[in-house]
């Protein structure tokens, strides 16, 4: 038996890693299964109570005292799980899972702009790194542990599980992909996905009407918003790292930072008369895929999300960017001739793409979405954005393994806040 597995080393570590992400995959999958039916309650309760936006300042002062007293480490959210796959050290506090989440659904409860993606990858690690030491797993084995867990959380909480295995494997180092970690991302993405199915958890899907045959017109526009998308992402990214400098610079004791961005957050809210801005935005989603969208309409949940999550409410980034990206699109097919619907596709993964530095994550997930029809498009969309929009990233300490231009291999090594 020895010499069999000496000689088929694969198949060990295929077992192993099946046995891992079953467990792994499960837990996470009902975390998520969890997470998602009880946001979509606090919407639905927000929705038709709308007095209650304005105990979001309370909301966010109660979310920053939580963290400040007890969050310790967890306070870096996504970039704790990017530095423990660098360099493990300290497992994951299991707090961070508790701590995300019910600060999550008191934004999304109160009305802050957020997104999901955050807490599922949050919790997620937080769950998986309480079986590295019982497992004894060696620090490589935790590493993929970690990027298995991420995987995991994003499949499981969008419903696309080979997108979710891809960005686990991309999104920590820009350029680069941990390829020894494919089969335990995919395993546990997809038992993760299905326990979330069997848990009834609902998962939202877009449909694009047509799409054209392509040509060489077709893809000289497609570029064309490609570019324009990669802007809207490097644009977000670095007006979210300067929103949450200034007020950590404003604003010395870090309860009162939510507090007084919950008072702003409400003063626009109630100045522009509806809610379609707050909150993860689905409905306007859909319909920018149905019709094309006013101008402003990314413009001001770019705003409301650089305030809500710069002041330090908890969510996500993802589903904002989404919106941004798909309400983008929808209003760039008044000038340029491509569907609507595809063009809202595009945005809605381009952006994404090129704030998070995962290309092909988010290529994959149109695809997965939106069906394989869409795919040159969203792939030249994708990859256009992501050049384009160069080395920034809504993580912060997401570090560049490969620059995306020869002209910048000095960037290499480096992490995203240190360019």
């Amino acid at each position: 038996m020895n010499t069999f597995f000496a000689k088929y080393p694969a198949i060990p570590y295929i077992l192993k890693w099946t046995a891992i992400g079953l467990v792994v995959g499960v837990a996470i999958g009902s975390a998520s299964a969890g997470f998602l039916i009880s946001l979509d309650w606090a919407t639905a309760y927000r929705e038709n109570h709308l007095w209650i936006i304005a105990f979001l300042p309370v909301g966010g002062f109660m979310i920053g005292l939580l963290y400040h007293y007890y969050g310790n480490k967890t306070i870096d959210g996504s970039n704790l799980l990017i530095d423990t796959i660098h360099l493990p050290q300290q497992k994951i506090p299991f707090r961070m899972a508790p701590l995300i989440y019910l600060g999550t659904m008191v934004t999304h409860f109160l009305g802050g702009s957020a997104g999901r993606e955050g807490t599922a990858l949050q919790m997620a690690g937080a769950i998986a790194d309480q079986l590295s030491h019982p497992l004894k797993l060696s620090n490589v084995d935790r590493k993929t542990l970690i990027i298995a867990a991420i995987a995991g959380g994003f499949g499981s909480v969008f419903g696309t599980p080979i997108a979710g295995a891809i960005f686990g494997l991309e999104f920590f180092m820009s350029g680069n992909i941990k390829y020894n970690a494919i089969f335990p991302a995919i395993i546990t993405a997809i038992i993760a996905d299905s326990t979330t199915r069997f848990w009834q958890a609902e998962h939202t899907y877009y449909h694009i009407d047509f799409i054209p045959e392509i040509s060489l017109l077709t893809l000289f526009y497609t570029i064309i918003t490609g570019i324009l998308f990669g802007l809207c992402a490097a644009l977000f990214s670095k007006l979210m790292h300067k929103s949450s400098d200034l007020f950590k610079e404003k604003i010395s004791f870090p309860p009162l930072q939510p507090l007084i961005g919950g008072i702003v957050v409400v003063v626009i809210i109630w100045g522009l008369g509806t809610t379609k801005y707050i909150g993860l935005g689905i409905p306007t989603i859909i319909q920018s895929f149905e019709t094309p969208l006013p101008t402003y309409d990314f413009a001001i949940k770019m705003l409301l999300t650089i305030i809500t999550l710069g002041a330090g409410f908890k969510g996500g980034e993802v589903t904002p960017l989404f919106f941004i990206g798909a309400t983008l699109g929808s209003a760039l097919s008044y000038f340029i001739p491509l569907p609507t619907g595809l063009m809202a596709g595009m945005g809605f993964v381009a952006v994404f793409a090129a704030a998070t530095n995962t290309p092909i994550a988010c290529t994959i997930m149109a695809m997965e979405l939106f069906g394989t029809e869409c795919g040159v498009y969203v792939a030249m969309a994708c990859i256009v954005s992501y050049l384009i929009s160069g080395h920034n990233s809504v993580y912060k300490n997401q570090m560049i393994g490969e620059a995306k231009h020869i002209n910048y291999s000095n960037l290499e090594g480096k992490k995203m806040h240190e360019i």
